[in-house]
């Protein structure tokens, strides 16, 4: 397994979804399980899929990878070079699973027909939801681009069009993805896309000698074709100076009504006070972390703690299960279905322990609103002559129209200048400029912008 591992050490730092940027892995195979590569009805053509399950031990904690891999005698390769992993043996060469139709296919039948494939000490298994094809007909798969945690694979074709998307980073217990939208889907919420299926992994637990782990590994679910994201739904009205303010009112009841879903599929309980010692303690951290990285925020580090100790005397909702990285982004518009949610896994740089905890719902809010003040920094970063003033008008009426729409169907008597959810929208935009500078130092201006102008907004009056 030297040569494997040596393959998959060059070819993974080049990978979006690599955590670890700026050094090389330190890799060790946990574990891996094969497919039967004619599964679904692709054929047999000497093909092996195999997916590796390998640890990156130079990162503390170790993170573990799930890499899957399509195996191919190299006389037959005609693949994407830029898909190629390496030939770890002489006449041996490695695929990206997901680019290579004998995994995508094989994939696909694991989730719609359930079943099992085994390893040494692995079992990946199949879980159909309802909406699954029993035909199990034979669809045409393609990557997604653009992805930076993980791996989507469109099927289209016969039957219900899917999207499945493979985790690459493993964590143990029921990614949150799955968990919350198949709950919303169980109690009829049109707000999130139907469940297809996922798939479960068991395997060696990495913080002890013995013992195992369950973790989800896949997750299938209804692809909507022909739609575009809020987030390019609200640039091009923004672009064009159009009226924003129903759609931004239509997405603020969405957002309510998946909440209040989530309230009623998930235990809730009251803020206390242990609640908001950790929530505070969680914005000093990442404001430390953010002063280090992104020196000029260390000036307002006096007003930003304003206004976290002001959120800390006023009255908290109860905390429930949220989305927990909203954004314009993570929004689809279904013509004739309205705003439809997706991904719910969380803010990639929190651990996997605080994403499923009860949390505030406003902190989607607080998340929501950050993103369309992203929609100014965006237009204003791609044509620097536009008129400040008339993008600041469009995101204000926009965002006001956002909280109107949930405000009235949450029945939450809402100010965007309410002292909680201004120090929710605070911290949103450190984590932002953590974000921004880590990977697109040109848009660092954005949050740190964001910075200013929330530590001066005044506080509404008692």
């Amino acid at each position: 397994m030297d040569s494997t591992l040596a393959c998959l050490a060059a070819w993974m730092p080049r990978q979006r979804w690599y955590a670890a940027k700026g050094r090389p892995p330190s890799l060790r195979l946990v574990s891996w399980w094969d497919l039967p590569a004619d599964r679904g009805g692709a054929s047999d053509d000497g093909a092996r899929v195999r997916t590796y399950l390998v640890a990156d031990e130079g990162a503390l904690p170790a993170v573990l990878y799930q890499i899957p891999v399509v195996e191919r005698a190299t006389e037959t390769i005609d693949a994407d070079p830029e898909h190629i992993i390496g030939s770890p043996e002489p006449g041996s060469t490695f695929i990206d699973g997901p680019f290579d139709d004998a995994y995508a296919q094989a994939l696909l039948s694991l989730v719609e027909h359930g079943g099992t494939a085994d390893g040494p000490q692995t079992t990946a298994t199949g879980h159909p939801a309802p909406a699954a094809d029993p035909a199990g007909r034979l669809r045409v798969a393609r990557v997604v681009s653009g992805e930076q945690s993980n791996t989507s694979l469109i099927y289209e074709g016969d039957g219900i069009p899917v999207i499945c998307k493979v985790y690459r980073q493993l964590h143990a217990g029921l990614n949150p993805d799955i968990e919350l939208q198949e709950a919303l889907a169980a109690a009829g919420s049109d707000h999130v896309p139907t469940p297809i299926g996922w798939v479960e992994g068991s395997w060696p637990d990495l913080s002890t000698a013995h013992g195992a782990v369950r973790g989800s590994l896949a997750f299938a679910q209804e692809f909507l074709p022909g739609v575009e994201d809020a987030w390019r739904v609200a640039l091009h009205a923004a672009a064009r100076g159009e009226d924003f303010r129903s759609p931004a009112h239509a997405l603020g009841v969405a957002t309510a009504d998946v909440h209040r879903g989530l309230a009623g599929c998930f235990p809730t309980h009251p803020a206390g006070a242990a609640d908001r010692k950790a929530t505070a303690a969680g914005w000093e951290r990442r404001l430390a972390i953010a002063i280090a990285e992104v020196p000029d925020l260390a000036a307002q580090r006096e007003a930003i703690e304003t206004v976290y100790r002001r959120a800390m005397h006023v009255p908290w909702p109860a905390l429930q299960r949220i989305h927990g990285d909203f954004h314009l982004g993570q929004v689809l518009h279904a013509p004739g279905r309205g705003w439809v949610l997706v991904d719910f896994e969380g803010e990639p740089l929190r651990p996997m322990a605080e994403r499923v905890q009860p949390d505030l719902a406003l902190r989607d809010v607080a998340g929501m609103l950050r993103s369309f003040d992203y929609v100014a920094g965006s237009l204003r970063l791609d044509d620097p002559e536009r008129s400040p003033e008339a993008v600041r008008d469009w995101v204000a009426s926009a965002r006001a129209a956002f909280v109107d729409g949930y405000a009235a169907t949450s029945g939450t008597d809402l100010d965007p200048r309410h002292p909680l959810l201004a120090a929710l929208e605070l911290d949103k935009a450190v984590y932002e400029a953590i974000y921004e500078a880590r990977n697109r130092p040109t848009w660092v201006a954005i949050p740190l912008g964001a910075v200013a102008r929330l530590v001066e907004r005044p506080a509404p009056v008692a």
